[in-house]
């Protein structure tokens, strides 16, 4: 009797979240195919090298040896039984949904879909993507939905970089275009995952709760955001308020300010659901501001720095900064819409002798060392990667280091202060 263990399971998509989920289907004893066009992806992949820099993941990587194959061939559909589709939903430029990753994706899918097949969205998408968009292309193939083969949303939920909740035990939602489906997609996720699997009423629900986990922080963000602004005018420190707050035990939940929002979820997925609201006849003024507060954050970093410089009677062209972060969170690589860009593209407009330094990218860095980046008379810290919450602030002074923009408020600013640099945060001053 064939059991789940005797099903192949096709990951479309090897980045953040399709590398990790294939080597956790691996582990738990699946044979898995990773399809991804990047050739570059496959072969380290198959070579056991982790495109990532993520030491737990190539563990896990190495560890699936034999149990996960990669591959460019869109054909090795045709033997798996249960596709799942974790690839890019970005926006395009004015910020509409960009699905062409979707699209392709249920296209090639289309060309090699059996009856009884199982097909998993998990890349992030808008309420309604499945059923408008994927349904009708997969149904191209002869085959329909809910007798033919299974439909189904899971979205994703990974955070790179955290120990703590990984993909193997953070809980999940499932919601599929049948019943069946939604149990089918159900008893899947409950053998390759330790945590709770909820089953939620339909696809579309599914696909809004994503958004709406997201948006959430989002929203929150853009308030310490604006309170941050606020208190750098009243001389108020946001982050003892914050932590004063956070000392209720019910209905405060503490965010904190920055240098900006990054990352492949919180800085895009609001936009999916303000466009398909709009196509609907619905505004959200809400969500809009939210992200035009935190689409600021980069240029008020700026203004930060300009503030700085005039208290130490310098301008920004000319003087030696070092901007210390590129990626979006602290001690990883991923830099997917890292507001670090933002901040170093103006600094460069006005004319400033930059230098950029992060020990996970350093494809960006202009530098190769910390010693080498505290050669500047301004640091502007935009990620707060733990090497530099370890800086010897001693020798940046004796490096010629006068100011010091905090962007992610994570520095001891009473011993900056205490070394004679100036010392500027977010909301902190």
């Amino acid at each position: 009797m064939e059991t789940l263990k005797d099903k192949t399971i096709c990951i479309i998509g090897l980045g953040y979240v399709g590398l990790p989920l294939a080597c956790q289907v691996a582990a738990k004893g699946y044979n898995v195919y990773g399809f991804d066009v990047n050739k570059e992806i496959v072969d380290k992949t198959n070579a056991g090298i982790c495109h990532m820099k993520d030491d737990e993941l190539q563990i896990k990587l190495s560890q699936a040896k034999g149990k996960l194959t990669a591959t460019t061939d869109a054909s090795i559909l045709k033997q798996c039984n249960i596709i799942i589709v974790c690839v890019p939903t970005p926006v395009y430029h004015n910020f509409s949904p960009n699905l062409e990753y979707i699209r392709s994706s249920a296209e090639a899918i289309a060309k090699h879909i059996k009856k009884g097949d199982l097909i998993v969205i998990e890349s992030t998408i808008y309420p309604g993507t499945i059923e408008e968009i994927v349904l009708p292309i997969l149904e191209k193939s002869g085959l329909n939905v809910g007798t033919d083969f299974h439909l189904a949303h899971c979205p994703e939920r990974i955070d790179p970089g955290n120990k703590r909740w990984t993909i193997a035990n953070l809980p999940r939602v499932v919601g599929g275009t049948t019943q069946e489906a939604t149990d089918a997609a159900h008893a899947f996720y409950s053998s390759i995952i330790d945590a709770s699997i909820t089953k939620l009423s339909c696809v579309k629900v599914a696909e809004a709760t994503k958004i709406v986990e997201n948006t959430f922080r989002d929203i929150n963000i853009a308030f310490v955001n604006e309170l941050a602004k606020s208190f750098d005018h009243l001389n108020i420190d946001v982050v003892e308020v914050i932590k004063g707050a956070a000392t209720k035990p019910f209905a405060f939940l503490p965010h904190f300010p920055g240098a900006g929002v990054g990352g492949h979820c919180i800085s895009i997925d609001p936009y999916y659901l303000i466009e398909r609201a709009k196509e609907n006849g619905f505004t959200h003024n809400f969500l809009v501001l939210a992200r035009e507060i935190n689409n600021s954050m980069p240029h008020y970093t700026i203004q930060r720095t300009i503030v700085g410089l005039n208290q130490i009677h310098k301008s920004v062209k000319g003087t030696k900064i070092t901007v210390l972060g590129v990626s979006y969170k602290p001690n990883v690589d991923d830099h997917r819409e890292s507001p670090s860009f933002k901040v170093i593209e103006e600094l460069k407009k006005l004319g400033a002798n930059l230098q950029i330094y992060d020990p996970y990218l350093p494809k960006f860095s202009t530098v190769r060392t910390l010693q080498e980046a505290l050669q500047a008379e301004c640091l502007v810290l935009v990620t707060a990667h733990k090497e530099f919450l370890q800086i010897d602030l001693e020798r940046a002074k004796s490096a010629g280091v006068k100011l010091i923009i905090d962007g992610r408020n994570c520095l001891d600013k009473n011993k900056i202060k205490s070394l004679g640099i100036v010392y500027k945060g977010i909301g902190r001053n």
